[in-house]
């Protein structure tokens, strides 16, 4: 059951779609919890697409209705990730956006992996 405030998810998102393969992508990581791939705009040398593979709106959708397999699943295949990338040692950011306000653009919640160069404050001061 979707968070109280939170739209239901739509399953014509391009995320969605992505996952049934009906649009392309270029896929970097899968396994039974995630789908890992480039992003068709990268806002840095390295910029991964991390998505699970429910029906998830956002964080709080995710966090509230997902089982543990399914969290922790997608935790792990995050981390496999930036190792299989080679990101550990130079480091990366991890962001997800949840809602207007911080600029989520597709509502299937994920999470962007940014880097291949320093990246700076997280937020200007």
């Amino acid at each position: 059951m979707p968070v109280s405030g939170l739209p239901p998810y739509d399953d014509t998102n391009i995320f969605a779609r992505i996952l049934r393969g009906e649009i392309p992508c270029k896929k970097v990581y899968e396994d039974d919890f995630a789908l890992a791939f480039h992003d068709i705009a990268p806002q840095a040398p390295t910029h991964v697409l991390v998505i699970p593979k429910g029906p998830y709106c956002s964080f709080a959708d995710f966090s509230a209705c997902a089982s543990d397999n399914e969290i922790g699943g997608f935790i792990r295949a995050v981390g496999v990730i930036a190792k299989d990338l080679g990101l550990e040692a130079p480091g990366y950011r991890l962001l997800a956006n949840m809602g207007e306000h911080s600029g989520q653009e597709v509502p299937h919640f994920h999470v962007h992996l940014f880097a291949g160069r320093p990246l700076g404050r997280m937020i200007p001061g």
